[in-house]
């Protein structure tokens, strides 16, 4: 396979990977980026906040980045799903820990989390993430 071939099934794979990881965070089933617009449009559910801290968020964070706590509660009594806002946050808070526990062929098939353990490790995570702010493959 041509590293170009190569690269291009490395990239279907990581979006793939993406999708997976965002419907299990987020709880709801979509085929698109466009589908995903609508579902934050339209408001994600509230359980989505609590699928986030299965997965290793804690509460503090996820009304930190998604949700007041106070807002939560208020929609948690009244039935209510995530506001458009907050379903957009839950998204991109989602995509960017997707990025971060991804394992990548730079880090021999770890994650930046993994890469992170260690300060050396730790340096890699911040070059590839000044490189990926640059605008360069990461």
């Amino acid at each position: 396979m041509s590293v170009g071939k190569n690269l291009m099934a490395t990239s279907v794979q990581a979006v793939r990977q993406l999708g997976d990881f965002l419907r299990e965070w987020l709880g709801t089933r979509f085929s698109s980026e466009l589908e995903l617009v609508s579902l934050a449009e339209r408001g994600l559910p509230l359980a989505t906040v609590n699928r986030m801290t299965r997965h290793g968020l804690t509460r503090d964070e996820v009304y930190s980045l998604v949700i007041h706590r106070r807002t939560f509660k208020h929609r948690k009594s009244n039935h209510q799903k995530l506001s458009r806002e907050e379903s957009d946050r839950a998204i991109r808070a989602a995509r960017i820990l997707a990025r971060m526990r991804q394992p990548k062929a730079r880090f021999e098939g770890r994650s930046p989390l993994q890469m992170m353990s260690t300060e050396a490790g730790g340096r890699l995570v911040e070059e590839m993430l000044v490189q990926t702010d640059e605008g360069m493959f990461a």
